[in-house]
């Protein structure tokens, strides 16, 4: 409710409506400060979020130690066997088949039990 309210007094002009900065009538200017405040919302609701993911799962992958279990963003389940520069091998099952991969294909890492 209070938002359409806001909307439809940024958008509807009064005859006599007054200027104000920068030479803008009200509803304009009220139009223009409810697009910072969306874009403000929606940078602190989601785009610094993922930064923060993105930089703790990049500390996470710089950390990875052979044995730890991984998930690729495939969905492949396996166990560190090997960190090669960029490159990461991992077991995948019973069968201990390898399979290799580059380090940003890591989704999450399950630190291994001691």
């Amino acid at each position: 409710m209070l938002l359409t309210n806001l909307f439809l007094a940024a958008t509807t002009k009064a005859a006599g409506s007054s200027t104000g900065i920068f030479g803008l009538d009200t509803g304009s200017l009220m139009m223009v400060v409810l697009l910072v405040g969306v874009f403000g919302l929606m940078y602190v609701f989601t785009i610094r979020p993922q930064r923060k993911r993105d930089k703790e799962l990049k500390s996470q992958v710089s950390k990875m130690a052979v044995g730890d279990t991984v998930v690729t963003i495939g969905g492949l389940f396996g166990t560190v066997a090997n960190i090669q520069d960029d490159n990461v091998t991992l077991t995948t099952s019973i069968a201990h088949t390898m399979v290799t991969y580059k380090k940003s294909s890591i989704s999450t890492i399950i630190p291994r039990q001691i």
